[in-house]
């Protein structure tokens, strides 16, 4: 996302802020982002395989708030069972729970390294500005609060599902499509009747805990069963995963072994 610098760079950054993400949506009026020095706001591409910061160290905060522009998933994996425990889609963000602002100071847990899964691009907000965002504006301080409940709610899917394979992804996708609801799809997911994900099978093994070949049958079977749409035919296919049926996936979501028929193994 590399910009030339200039006078139009700062305008450029905060229009892109306040267009594309939920935490930012309309607040391109507020006097703290317009009088915002043009090197406060950093923009910056984060590439696959490389560790962006390690969360919750002891007494150890961050500098930004990671907003993503373009690209992603970025996630956190859990140590020691190296499991997917949060995804950041574009128009989403990621390391409030790592800066001393509002719920941050006790939001803790054990060390989780968070990475970019594809190229990213991001833009940084510095923690001045979002403290002095929470402090005066009542809409972005809710929207932040909102931001924390969704990162507990989205391990909460994770948590309380079973080892069965057809419920265990149904979980991740329910826990995908409840974000993207909450966060009001915004410039990613433009039809309301369905939810596209870039959501690689390795990135569905981690987060669910399964082998790669039971993801693949899985997906085949919602795919069978007219919940899903993947493009996975070939190698060179992309990662796409598209929810065409989002209320039907409650039934697979709170099922038991006896209830999903086209599941091979009992």
């Amino acid at each position: 996302m590399a910009r030339q610098m200039g006078q139009s760079l700062p305008l450029k950054t905060v229009e892109t802020l306040t267009t594309t993400s939920f935490l930012f949506a309309g607040l391109g009026d507020e006097t703290l982002l317009q009088d915002l020095d043009h090197l406060a706001l950093v923009t910056e591409k984060l590439y696959s395989n490389r560790p962006v910061y390690t969360a919750f160290r002891p007494q150890d905060w961050l500098d930004y708030l990671y907003v993503v522009v373009e690209g992603g998933p970025v996630i956190m994996r859990s140590t020691p069972l190296d499991r997917v425990i949060a995804m950041t889609y574009p128009g989403g963000c990621f390391g409030m729970r790592n800066l001393p602002v509002g719920f941050g100071s006790v939001a803790r847990s054990f060390p989780s390294l968070v990475e970019a899964y594809k190229t990213t691009d991001v833009i940084k907000v510095p923690v001045q500005t979002v403290q002095a965002l929470y402090d005066q504006s009542e809409t972005f301080r809710q929207r932040y609060m909102l931001l924390f409940e969704l990162r507990e709610k989205f391990q909460y899917h994770l948590l309380n599902c079973s080892t069965y394979p057809p419920q265990a992804v149904a979980a991740l996708l329910r826990a995908l499509i409840y974000q993207e609801r909450s966060l009001g799809g915004l410039a990613v997911q433009p039809q309301a009747q369905s939810y596209c994900f870039d959501l690689p099978i390795d990135l569905i093994a981690r987060a669910c805990q399964l082998n790669h070949r039971t993801v693949e049958q899985v997906l085949k079977g919602l795919t069978k069963a007219g919940y899903i749409q993947t493009n996975k035919a070939s190698e060179s296919a992309s990662d796409q995963v598209e929810v065409v049926d989002p209320e039907g996936l409650k039934e697979v979501y709170g099922a038991t072994r006896d209830k999903v028929s086209w599941w091979p193994l009992k």
